[in-house]
């Protein structure tokens, strides 16, 4: 079979339905989508968690927060081409007593696979990371084929990272409360946002 007709594939589509049944998300809010994560209210949540550096790779979602990010005044806002740049790039600012925070989408963190496991777990590094979680709302509805939302949560637990998902019934201080839980237990976490 050609890899450009397997999303067409009655059984992958079969399959991808069938993945929130065994990893399930929260169930989005009803109703239009509304952002409880916006530039201004994620800033003054970093800020009030000390962190220094903000390295990423924004997408549609995250990218709603950039003219807050390169505005505000204590973050350095550091843009990567590579999400293994990202986690290579926060390891070291980490080693040299800064207080970093990864911003990507999905498809960079299955990327960055190899720099996330050398740095959080040979390294023990406590980073901390949030991932855009592409189409998670259309996939709840089954209106896209994308595999985004199938295999984020499953990746995060093969690779023991500890993570919360937020959505839009979340906000800020949500974020801000699972980095300082994570940086109490001096370990790696992430959030998981469904976009």
């Amino acid at each position: 079979m050609k890899i450009e007709t397997l999303a067409r594939h009655p059984s992958f589509r079969e399959n991808i339905r069938m993945a929130p049944a065994r990893f399930p998300w929260p169930t989005p809010a009803p109703g239009p989508r509304t952002y409880m994560l916006d530039g201004p209210s994620i800033v003054a949540a970093l800020k009030e968690c000390g962190i220094t550096h903000v390295i990423w790779i924004p997408d549609s979602d995250l990218g709603t927060w950039d003219a807050a990010l390169s505005s505000a005044e204590g973050l350095s806002l550091i843009r990567v081409c590579r999400e293994g740049e990202a986690f290579a790039l926060a390891a070291g600012l980490h080693l040299g007593g800064r207080r970093p925070i990864i911003l990507i989408q999905c498809t960079g963190l299955f990327e960055a696979g190899d720099a996330l496991r050398n740095v959080i777990h040979d390294l023990n590094l406590p980073l901390f990371f949030v991932v855009g979680v592409r189409n998670y709302y259309s996939h709840q509805q089954g209106a896209t084929p994308d595999t985004c939302p199938v295999f984020a949560q499953p990746i995060m637990q093969a690779w023991k990272v500890p993570f919360v998902i937020l959505d839009n019934r979340h906000s800020a201080q949500d974020l801000a409360d699972a980095f300082r839980q994570a940086q109490a237990e001096k370990r790696a976490g992430c959030v998981l946002l469904a976009e």
